[in-house]
């Protein structure tokens, strides 16, 4: 995964409460076993019409608006644990989604899979996109090693919560193997000095 400190930039604003994954995702396109190309069908539904033109008044297809950050309503990814939601994101672009909550499975997909969810109180949500709308090309500035989201140009920003095991791994672009294996020498300083490794091999 690529490393992630700190990302400034322009967002897409989408203004929906409970957005599930079957709506980030739909179901029939899950077939694929690969992580690549369903940046495509990120929202399909609401982002085509049934021949395949883009729908004017949907937000991914305004070209205002562009940006890694995606900011969406409260409850983000709830409905099924579908790990393609997290691999539909990142592959059309996204590297960070800002919501005032996250259904946990979902986060759990999006950190696995390099994406940040940030979660935010509701009223400093309200002021992105309310700066947004102001500005289409308004920035967000993400510091993840000080875990603070900020507007940029403005003095409003919060800080945000990540499990710290999962911020490791975000800044160093490491899954859960390469993790393991940037501690090797650890595990196996522990492997020699453990007494309870002793106890098993008596």
């Amino acid at each position: 995964m690529e490393k992630f400190t700190t990302i400034q930039s322009t967002v897409v604003p989408l203004p929906i409460e409970d957005v599930d994954t079957d709506q980030i995702i739909p179901a029939r396109f899950l077939k694929a076993t690969t992580k690549s190309g369903f940046g495509k069908s990120l929202f399909c539904d609401w982002r085509y019409n049934e021949d395949g033109t883009p729908k004017a008044d949907f937000v991914m297809n305004n070209p205002l608006y562009s940006g890694k950050i995606l900011v969406a309503g409260r409850n983000f990814g709830c409905g099924s644990s579908r790990e393609h939601a997290a691999w539909a994101i990142d592959d059309a672009g996204f590297k960070v989604v800002v919501s005032s909550f996250f259904a946990d499975i979902f986060r759990g997909n999006a950190l696995n899979n390099g994406i940040l969810p940030v979660q935010v109180s509701d009223a400093f949500l309200k002021s992105i996109f309310d700066a947004v709308a102001a500005n289409a090309k308004q920035e967000l500035n993400v510091d993840l090693v000080n875990q603070v989201i900020s507007i940029t140009g403005t003095d409003l920003k919060e800080s945000f919560v990540i499990n710290e095991y999962k911020k490791t791994c975000l800044i160093n672009g490491y899954d859960d193997i390469d993790y393991v294996l940037s501690i090797k020498d650890k595990i196996e300083q522990y492997e020699k000095t453990s007494k309870y490794l002793d106890l098993l091999k008596a």
